[in-house]
């Protein structure tokens, strides 16, 4: 393969719509050319003393974020999120780790430099033009976006294919997430199986639901910039309600997890025929349950919704499924099938033994093809483990459980390990336990996923054995892990239940929470009818 810089596309769009708008949030609307000066002269900077190699993005959803991100590629660096919910501790450890040669942060990341963060922090720090006052370390520089006056650089520098273009940090089992590094090859081959089916044109208004170190971004934001069309930035306050923004800005790409269409389900939203410009909508993440498909889809009378499936390792999605009439669904389960691969990627389905089973039966997906990750950064060993060459073939074994049916569609059944998803968030149990143990000064915890409602895990709920209260252990927590990684509530038992082989049984803790919401739900039920006779 030839070199690729994923700035590229943006580059060419730059040229070719220099007076199209790219980027749009509630604030300002900016075009292909005011983003290429930007993005042109802060790569010109981060290039002062040769090409840099690593650039950390401390911000998401972002003028600041995409000008970073743009800027690492057109210099020929990898760019690497750092998520703004971490902690502090966290943030420190893992910068310790990513070897970065210049850190990009926009309003909310600059208020998490703390002189903590700063020490651990490359020397080299790019600040929004708005954000408050940062002291650098000796050493430092620190300079807002706008103020930088440097040389642009002329056009993007050449990447060979097995260079770097992204790192993105997925949780992990050892109480630090796992840096999934994925190379200019791995990018490149997937934006070309993608746009043949996204077919995105200059025209396109694509809305942004996730966050930067969510890999869904990569679709969108590399998609969207080599097409000249426009990427419109949802607020917290407009993720709430959504369905007022696509309207007024006319969005017709939407990807966002299915979460989403449950939320607007409640709150009765979600009407037929309310969303007339989207064309394509796009869900991943999440099971996607077949009734929220097809209410999504009478929402979105001019156009198709796609369920799509892909680890991070296997950069961002591999497979995809499009509802149809009647959809093709994984029996019994109501949710849509993931569908089959992209042609230059094989997919399959392997016993505990790596051998591949008859369709029909369950077993652990597992991918191979360009799209493969490197590995993780700086785990060598966890990289061995999930990358196996099997049978003369590189794979990644998911750790999903899935099975293939007799049309050669692929269904996605579960995980065949602790990591689950939370509302998109993808989470190790392990890692949550390992945190927990420190909070709660205990080696008996356990972390279960619950409710689940339609295939996905809504929350976590912690137990241990512990003299500390659940709440004082939940406040412990948030110091070294995000909000959404926190169980709750933590439950303080005078022992947890084990299984035969002297471990503890997460299934009997599971049905503890099922009975005793059943418990509660007959218990109102009984209260309903004894209320009814009364009256």
């Amino acid at each position: 393969m030839a070199s690729f810089n994923s700035a590229d596309g943006f580059f060419r769009s730059v040229v070719q719509h220099a007076d199209r708008a790219f980027y749009c949030d509630a604030a300002r609307e900016v075009s292909y050319g005011e983003m290429g000066a930007v993005v042109q002269r802060l790569a010109g900077y981060l290039s002062q003393n040769g090409r840099p190699r690593r650039i950390g993005i401390l911000a998401t959803r972002s003028f600041e974020a995409y000008a970073g991100i743009l800027a690492a590629g057109f210099a020929g660096a990898a760019y690497v999120p750092i998520n703004l919910k971490w902690p502090e501790e966290r943030i420190v450890t893992l910068l310790g780790l990513m070897e970065l040669d210049a850190l990009v942060a926009d309003v909310q990341g600059a208020a998490l430099l703390t002189p903590a963060v700063l020490a651990a922090a490359p020397d080299l720090v790019v600040i929004a033009d708005t954000a408050v006052e940062v002291a650098p370390r000796s050493g430092q520089t620190i300079v807002r976006l706008g103020a930088i006056d440097t040389v642009p650089l002329a056009e993007p520098v050449p990447v060979g294919p097995d260079e770097l273009a992204y790192i993105i940090f997925t949780s992990g089992t050892t109480g630090l997430p796992k840096g999934v590094m994925i190379s200019a090859g791995s990018l490149a081959n997937y934006l070309a199986e993608s746009r043949s089916w996204t077919n995105l044109t200059p025209e396109d208004r694509l809305a942004e639901t996730c966050d930067v170190t969510f890999d869904l971004t990569v679709h969108n934001l590399f998609l969207c910039v080599e097409a000249g069309a426009s990427l419109h930035i949802l607020s917290a306050l407009e993720m709430m309600a959504p369905g007022r923004f696509v309207r007024a800005r006319a969005i017709t790409v939407w990807m966002s997890v299915p979460t989403l269409i449950a939320m607007m389900r409640r709150n009765g939203s979600l009407k037929p025929g309310i969303f007339p410009s989207l064309r394509l909508s796009i869900f991943c993440g999440e099971p996607l349950p077949v009734a929220a498909a097809e209410a999504w889809a009478a929402a979105t009378p001019n156009g198709v919704v796609e369920n799509i499936y892909g680890p991070t390792e296997g950069t961002v999605i591999c497979m995809r499924q499009r509802l149809t009439n009647p959809p093709v669904a994984t029996e019994s389960r109501g949710i849509l099938a993931i569908g089959k691969p992209y042609d230059s990627m094989e997919i399959a389905i392997f016993d505990s033994a790596q051998n591949p089973v008859a369709d029909g039966m369950p077993g652990e997906i597992a991918l191979s093809g360009p799209q493969l990750a490197i590995g993780y950064l700086g785990q060598p060993d966890q990289t061995a483990d999930r990358f196996r060459m099997i049978r003369g073939k590189r794979w990644y074994l998911t750790g999903d459980l899935g099975m293939r049916d007799e049309k050669g569609t692929f269904h996605h059944l579960g995980r065949t390990d602790n990591q689950v998803k939370v509302k998109g968030n993808r989470i190790e149990l392990e890692e949550v336990e390992a945190h927990l143990r420190r909070a709660a000064e205990t080696d008996v915890v356990a972390v279960v996923a619950w409710p689940v409602i339609d295939g996905s895990a809504q929350g976590l709920v912690g137990f241990c054995v512990s003299a500390f209260s659940g709440e004082a252990i939940g406040k412990r927590l948030l110091s070294s892990l995000p909000r959404y990684m926190v169980p709750e509530p933590i439950e303080v038992l005078e022992d947890l239940p084990v299984n035969i082989n002297g471990k503890v049984d997460r299934r009997a803790l599971f049905q503890r929470l099922e009975d005793r919401m059943k418990a509660a739900a007959e218990a109102r039920s009984a209260v309903a009818i004894k209320a009814g006779a009364a009256e």
